[in-house]
């Protein structure tokens, strides 16, 4: 079991390289879909296999844009609705029908009657853009409603969950340049993110930190080598915290942080989480110091939102409070139905530029945007279905429904819903929790059959 699960990491981190040649991603990610389709449909999964594989090619989907391995812009986002949809329907089990999120679907599509895109602008590339992601939640979550998981195949899952992330740590450090090489400044750093967008790279490493430190919490071990995975997690924080986009490593660090604190407390492990909390703070500080001294001190100035010459900036959110306010203004002028699904953009085009338009960073004020109270009744509905679930939940397992309902809020408050993470990931604080064992094991149980 030891060598499977470093065998798992070191492939993947091999993968990192290979992904470099321009041939290989789109070709090792349409068989693995194919792969994941066949282990769905003739296991009837009955493992949650559809998890398994939803949840890998979530974790995937930033590293298989930067690689060119998507199909379509969108493809993760289809691949996710598809694999549980899949799942839904061959499983042998009947479900509870989740008329609370086909509700939520429904309200959302209402939009599109109140579009108003501009002559020459696509409705249909409009409707994809804004609708994927919030669909891509829908469904996850009917899937994910009061579904009972084993917490031991569940934990396999979250490190299955990580083995892409590990592909994109190998695949920036071939892309991105050396230290010498790299210049930084007060704003997003595309160089050291590989070429790609640094918003959705620190989406996914923080992603990757969450689910490193939390399988280290209730593992122990991930490689089996201590070692190991420390120098990993050390190196997966050093290449998010380069990519100075903000909203990914800040969203990562803060959902461990409470999922780590509700976990220990829920196991009442007092001692243990002023120790581990202690030993993660100092790792982390480690960490921190060591990039902010080869960065010249910028990526402290970055997360204090100080500029290069580290004077402090007006706004610290580069720009996302004035859209923000312009979003609040639409849904006072428009409180019922809102301006229409896509049409937010463009109606910031005269205050900006004729020709560029500003498109939203924060899923909230969209939604009350181009949805008006319909919007609002939405987001009450996933509030409620996740407080629900919070409520009912074992006082063992509170602090996942709380880790992964932050990752879902902080990541829409920051990057709208650009990739189908926040909307899957949404779906995870929906589980219902069984331990299957009476004392927890040390062990990973086998990967899929």
């Amino acid at each position: 079991m030891l060598k499977n699960r470093l065998l798992l990491v070191v492939l993947h981190l091999l993968c990192g390289f290979f992904l470099t040649l321009s041939f290989i991603p789109k070709l090792v990610a349409i068989l693995v879909m194919f792969y994941a389709i066949v282990d769905i449909t003739k296991s009837k999964n009955d493992n949650h296999q559809a998890f398994l594989w939803a949840s890998y090619f979530v974790s995937a989907e930033v590293l298989l844009r930067m690689t060119g391995g998507t199909i379509s812009w969108e493809m993760v986002k289809y691949v996710t609705i598809i694999f549980l949809s899949i799942g839904i329907l061959v499983e042998r089990q009947s479900r509870e029908f989740p008329v609370l999120f086909w509700l939520y679907i429904l309200l959302l599509l209402l939009g599109i009657s109140f579009s108003e895109i501009p002559a020459g602008e696509s409705l249909r590339k409009a409707i994809v853009f804004n609708l994927s992601g919030p669909i891509t939640l829908g469904v996850s979550a009917m899937y994910f409603y009061r579904r009972v998981v084993d917490y031991h195949r569940f934990k396999e899952i979250l490190f299955f969950s990580l083995l892409p992330i590990l592909s994109m740590l190998t695949l920036l450090y071939f892309r991105a340049p050396s230290l010498k090489e790299l210049t930084f400044g007060s704003s997003a750093n595309f160089v050291a993110s590989g070429g790609f967008g640094p918003n959705q790279v620190s989406t996914a490493l923080g992603f990757g930190l969450f689910l490193f430190a939390t399988l280290l919490l209730l593992r122990g071990k991930i490689t089996g080598f201590i070692y190991i995975d420390i120098f990993l997690l050390f190196y997966l924080t050093y290449r998010g915290l380069l990519t100075f986009s903000r909203g990914g490593m800040l969203t990562g660090f803060l959902a461990f942080v409470l999922f780590s604190i509700f976990y220990l407390i829920g196991k009442h492990k007092l001692v243990s989480l002023f120790k581990y909390l202690g030993i993660m703070s100092l790792f982390f500080l480690t960490i921190w110091l060591y990039s902010s001294n080869v960065t010249g001190g910028r990526l402290s100035n970055r997360y204090l939102g100080k500029d290069y010459m580290g004077v402090q900036n007006k706004d610290i959110t580069t720009g996302r409070l004035a859209i923000m306010r312009d979003q609040l203004n639409a849904f006072l002028e428009h409180p019922f139905f809102g301006l229409g699904v896509g049409s937010g953009k463009y109606s910031r085009l005269d205050e900006y530029d004729q020709t560029i338009t500003i498109v939203s960073h924060n899923e909230i004020t969209r939604l009350l945007e181009e949805h008006g109270l319909i919007g609002l009744f939405s987001l009450l509905l996933l509030f409620y279905a996740v407080m629900d679930n919070f409520r009912q939940q074992d006082i063992r397992y509170k602090g996942f429904v709380l880790g992964f309902a932050t990752l879902w809020f902080l990541t829409i408050s920051h990057s709208a819903m650009r990739i189908a993470f926040p909307g899957f990931v949404y779906g995870l604080s929906l589980i219902r929790f069984y331990d299957s064992e009476d004392k927890e094991d040390d062990h990973l149980i086998p990967l899929a059959e």
